[in-house]
Protein backbone atom coordinates (compact mmCIF):
# COMPACT_ATOMS: atom_id res chain seq x y z
CA UNK A 1 0.00 0.00 0.00
CA UNK A 2 1.22 3.52 -0.75
CA UNK A 3 2.48 5.69 2.06
CA UNK A 4 -0.46 7.78 3.44
CA UNK A 5 1.27 11.10 2.76
CA UNK A 6 1.91 10.13 -0.87
CA UNK A 7 -1.83 9.60 -1.23
CA UNK A 8 -2.44 13.00 0.36
CA UNK A 9 -0.07 14.71 -2.05
CA UNK A 10 -2.03 13.42 -5.02
CA UNK A 11 -5.21 15.25 -3.98
CA UNK A 12 -6.42 18.09 -6.15
CA UNK A 13 -5.38 21.49 -4.80
CA UNK A 14 -5.40 24.84 -6.61
CA UNK A 15 -3.34 27.81 -5.40
CA UNK A 16 -4.72 31.30 -6.02
CA UNK A 17 -2.47 34.32 -5.56
CA UNK A 18 -1.79 37.81 -6.83
CA UNK A 19 -0.45 41.06 -5.48
CA UNK A 20 -1.84 43.75 -3.24
CA UNK A 21 -4.75 45.45 -5.06
CA UNK A 22 -4.44 43.17 -8.10
CA UNK A 23 -8.00 41.85 -7.68
CA UNK A 24 -7.34 38.46 -6.13
CA UNK A 25 -10.23 38.87 -3.69
CA UNK A 26 -12.57 39.61 -6.61
CA UNK A 27 -11.53 36.42 -8.40
CA UNK A 28 -11.80 34.43 -5.18
CA UNK A 29 -15.36 35.69 -4.70
CA UNK A 30 -16.26 34.72 -8.27
CA UNK A 31 -14.96 31.19 -7.73
CA UNK A 32 -16.89 30.95 -4.47
CA UNK A 33 -20.09 31.97 -6.29
CA UNK A 34 -19.46 29.07 -8.68
CA UNK A 35 -19.48 26.67 -5.73
CA UNK A 36 -15.74 26.25 -5.26
CA UNK A 37 -14.58 25.74 -1.68
CA UNK A 38 -12.12 28.53 -0.82
CA UNK A 39 -9.63 28.50 2.03
CA UNK A 40 -8.62 32.13 2.48
CA UNK A 41 -5.18 32.48 4.08
CA UNK A 42 -5.99 36.04 5.21
CA UNK A 43 -9.07 34.81 7.09
CA UNK A 44 -7.03 31.98 8.60
CA UNK A 45 -4.27 34.47 9.48
CA UNK A 46 -6.73 36.54 11.50
CA UNK A 47 -8.00 33.43 13.26
CA UNK A 48 -4.57 32.16 14.34
CA UNK A 49 -3.60 35.49 15.96
CA UNK A 50 -6.74 35.85 18.07
CA UNK A 51 -6.12 36.71 21.74
CA UNK A 52 -4.73 33.84 23.86
CA UNK A 53 -3.43 31.97 20.80
CA UNK A 54 0.27 30.97 20.65
CA UNK A 55 0.92 33.28 17.69
CA UNK A 56 -0.75 36.23 19.47
CA UNK A 57 1.50 35.75 22.51
CA UNK A 58 4.65 35.61 20.39
CA UNK A 59 3.69 38.73 18.42
CA UNK A 60 3.16 40.69 21.63
CA UNK A 61 6.47 39.40 23.01
CA UNK A 62 8.46 40.49 19.93
CA UNK A 63 6.58 43.64 18.84
CA UNK A 64 5.22 44.96 22.15
CA UNK A 65 1.75 45.75 23.43
CA UNK A 66 1.61 48.87 21.28
CA UNK A 67 0.49 46.67 18.37
CA UNK A 68 -2.71 45.77 20.25
CA UNK A 69 -6.14 47.34 20.09
CA UNK A 70 -8.03 48.09 23.30
CA UNK A 71 -9.87 44.78 22.82
CA UNK A 72 -6.58 42.90 22.97
CA UNK A 73 -6.72 41.99 19.29
CA UNK A 74 -3.79 42.69 16.97
CA UNK A 75 -3.92 46.12 15.35
CA UNK A 76 -3.25 44.91 11.82
CA UNK A 77 -2.76 48.38 10.38
CA UNK A 78 -0.18 49.37 12.99
CA UNK A 79 1.64 46.06 12.71
CA UNK A 80 1.50 46.37 8.92
CA UNK A 81 3.23 49.75 9.01
CA UNK A 82 5.99 48.27 11.16
CA UNK A 83 6.75 45.28 8.99
CA UNK A 84 6.45 46.96 5.59
CA UNK A 85 9.17 49.39 6.64
CA UNK A 86 11.51 46.71 8.02
CA UNK A 87 12.43 43.54 6.14
CA UNK A 88 13.75 41.74 9.24
CA UNK A 89 10.58 42.45 11.22
CA UNK A 90 8.55 41.19 8.27
CA UNK A 91 10.53 37.95 8.24
CA UNK A 92 10.07 37.59 12.00
CA UNK A 93 6.30 38.02 11.77
CA UNK A 94 6.10 35.50 8.92
CA UNK A 95 8.09 32.97 10.95
CA UNK A 96 5.52 33.31 13.74
CA UNK A 97 2.31 33.22 11.72
CA UNK A 98 2.99 31.04 8.67
CA UNK A 99 3.39 27.69 10.50
CA UNK A 100 0.11 28.28 12.36
CA UNK A 101 -1.64 29.33 9.15
CA UNK A 102 -0.47 26.22 7.31
CA UNK A 103 -1.66 23.91 10.08
CA UNK A 104 -5.13 25.48 10.13
CA UNK A 105 -5.38 25.38 6.33
CA UNK A 106 -4.44 21.72 6.36
CA UNK A 107 -7.32 20.92 8.70
CA UNK A 108 -9.75 22.67 6.36
CA UNK A 109 -8.34 20.92 3.28
CA UNK A 110 -8.98 17.50 4.75
CA UNK A 111 -12.47 18.58 5.84
CA UNK A 112 -13.45 19.62 2.30
CA UNK A 113 -12.02 16.53 0.64
CA UNK A 114 -13.80 14.22 3.03
CA UNK A 115 -17.04 16.01 2.09
CA UNK A 116 -16.43 14.98 -1.52
CA UNK A 117 -15.42 18.23 -3.27
CA UNK A 118 -13.58 17.86 -6.56
CA UNK A 119 -10.91 20.37 -5.61
CA UNK A 120 -10.12 23.08 -3.07
CA UNK A 121 -8.79 26.57 -3.82
CA UNK A 122 -6.13 27.93 -1.46
CA UNK A 123 -6.26 31.74 -1.57
CA UNK A 124 -2.70 32.64 -0.50
CA UNK A 125 -1.21 36.13 -1.03
CA UNK A 126 2.40 34.96 -0.45
CA UNK A 127 2.11 31.65 -2.28
CA UNK A 128 5.31 32.02 -4.32
CA UNK A 129 7.22 34.03 -1.73
CA UNK A 130 7.12 31.35 0.98
CA UNK A 131 7.11 28.26 -1.32
CA UNK A 132 5.78 26.17 1.58
CA UNK A 133 2.59 25.06 -0.22
CA UNK A 134 3.50 25.02 -3.91
CA UNK A 135 4.78 21.43 -3.80
CA UNK A 136 1.27 20.24 -2.90
CA UNK A 137 -0.58 22.11 -5.68
CA UNK A 138 -1.73 20.71 -9.01
CA UNK A 139 -2.50 24.16 -10.42
CA UNK A 140 -1.45 27.72 -9.56
CA UNK A 141 -3.42 30.82 -10.58
CA UNK A 142 -2.12 34.40 -10.54
CA UNK A 143 -4.47 37.39 -10.72
CA UNK A 144 -2.52 39.99 -12.69
CA UNK A 145 -2.96 43.68 -13.45
CA UNK A 146 -0.52 46.17 -14.95
CA UNK A 147 1.68 48.16 -12.49
CA UNK A 148 -0.02 51.53 -13.10
CA UNK A 149 -3.47 50.05 -12.42
CA UNK A 150 -2.22 48.26 -9.33
CA UNK A 151 -0.70 51.45 -7.89
CA UNK A 152 -3.84 53.51 -8.57
CA UNK A 153 -6.11 50.87 -7.01
CA UNK A 154 -3.95 50.60 -3.91
CA UNK A 155 -3.85 54.37 -3.38
CA UNK A 156 -7.62 54.64 -3.76
CA UNK A 157 -8.47 51.56 -1.69
CA UNK A 158 -6.24 52.28 1.32
CA UNK A 159 -6.04 56.08 1.14
CA UNK A 160 -2.27 56.01 0.66
CA UNK A 161 0.08 58.51 -0.91
CA UNK A 162 1.99 57.40 -4.00
CA UNK A 163 5.14 56.99 -1.89
CA UNK A 164 3.37 54.84 0.71
CA UNK A 165 1.74 52.68 -1.96
CA UNK A 166 5.02 52.20 -3.81
CA UNK A 167 6.69 51.16 -0.56
CA UNK A 168 4.08 48.46 -0.01
CA UNK A 169 4.36 47.23 -3.58
CA UNK A 170 8.14 47.09 -3.30
CA UNK A 171 7.80 44.78 -0.28
CA UNK A 172 6.14 42.11 -2.46
CA UNK A 173 7.32 39.93 -5.32
CA UNK A 174 6.49 41.75 -8.60
CA UNK A 175 3.37 40.50 -10.36
CA UNK A 176 5.33 39.93 -13.56
CA UNK A 177 7.55 37.47 -11.70
CA UNK A 178 4.56 35.68 -10.17
CA UNK A 179 2.96 35.54 -13.60
CA UNK A 180 5.92 33.57 -14.92
CA UNK A 181 5.59 31.00 -12.13
CA UNK A 182 1.87 30.31 -12.48
CA UNK A 183 0.14 27.64 -14.55
CA UNK A 184 -2.87 29.96 -15.13
CA UNK A 185 -3.14 33.76 -15.32
CA UNK A 186 -6.28 35.86 -14.83
CA UNK A 187 -5.76 39.27 -16.47
CA UNK A 188 -7.59 41.79 -14.27
CA UNK A 189 -6.51 45.16 -15.67
CA UNK A 190 -9.77 45.72 -17.53
CA UNK A 191 -13.51 45.38 -17.02
CA UNK A 192 -15.03 43.10 -14.39
CA UNK A 193 -17.01 41.28 -17.10
CA UNK A 194 -13.79 40.28 -18.85
CA UNK A 195 -12.35 38.96 -15.60
CA UNK A 196 -15.53 36.98 -14.98
CA UNK A 197 -15.31 35.33 -18.41
CA UNK A 198 -11.75 34.24 -17.64
CA UNK A 199 -12.79 32.83 -14.27
CA UNK A 200 -15.58 30.82 -15.94
CA UNK A 201 -13.09 29.35 -18.42
CA UNK A 202 -10.70 28.46 -15.61
CA UNK A 203 -13.47 26.84 -13.57
CA UNK A 204 -14.54 24.71 -16.54
CA UNK A 205 -10.96 23.59 -17.10
CA UNK A 206 -10.53 22.62 -13.46
CA UNK A 207 -13.87 20.82 -13.32
CA UNK A 208 -12.81 18.75 -16.34
CA UNK A 209 -9.46 17.88 -14.77
CA UNK A 210 -8.78 14.25 -13.88
CA UNK A 211 -6.39 15.17 -11.05
CA UNK A 212 -8.92 14.38 -8.34
CA UNK A 213 -9.84 10.99 -6.91
CA UNK A 214 -11.91 10.94 -3.71
CA UNK A 215 -11.01 7.35 -2.84
CA UNK A 216 -7.43 8.49 -2.18
CA UNK A 217 -8.63 10.76 0.60
CA UNK A 218 -10.81 8.06 2.10
CA UNK A 219 -7.88 5.65 1.97
CA UNK A 220 -5.72 8.11 3.88
CA UNK A 221 -8.37 8.59 6.56
CA UNK A 222 -8.85 4.82 6.90
CA UNK A 223 -5.13 4.03 6.98
CA UNK A 224 -3.92 6.67 9.42
CA UNK A 225 -7.01 8.19 11.01
CA UNK A 226 -7.83 11.85 10.52
CA UNK A 227 -5.67 12.97 13.43
CA UNK A 228 -2.72 11.01 12.09
CA UNK A 229 -3.05 12.57 8.66
CA UNK A 230 -3.12 16.08 10.09
CA UNK A 231 -0.17 15.49 12.39
CA UNK A 232 2.01 13.86 9.73
CA UNK A 233 1.21 16.40 7.00
CA UNK A 234 1.70 19.34 9.39
CA UNK A 235 5.16 18.03 10.27
CA UNK A 236 6.01 17.80 6.57
CA UNK A 237 4.75 21.31 5.89
CA UNK A 238 6.75 22.76 8.77
CA UNK A 239 9.97 20.80 8.17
Amino acid sequence: MKHPFRLYREMFLVGLTGGIASGKSTVSAMLRELGCPIIDADVVARKVVEPHSPAHSRIVFHFGREVLLESGEIDRQKLGRLIFADKEKRKLLNSITHPEIHKEMLKQIVFYFLRGYRYVVLDVPLLFETRKLTQFLNHTVVVYCDPATQLARLMQRDGLTAEEAEQRLAAQMPLNEKRGLASHVIENSGAREDTHRQVLRLHTKLEDSMDFLLVRVLAVAAAAGLGGVLLYAAKMLLS
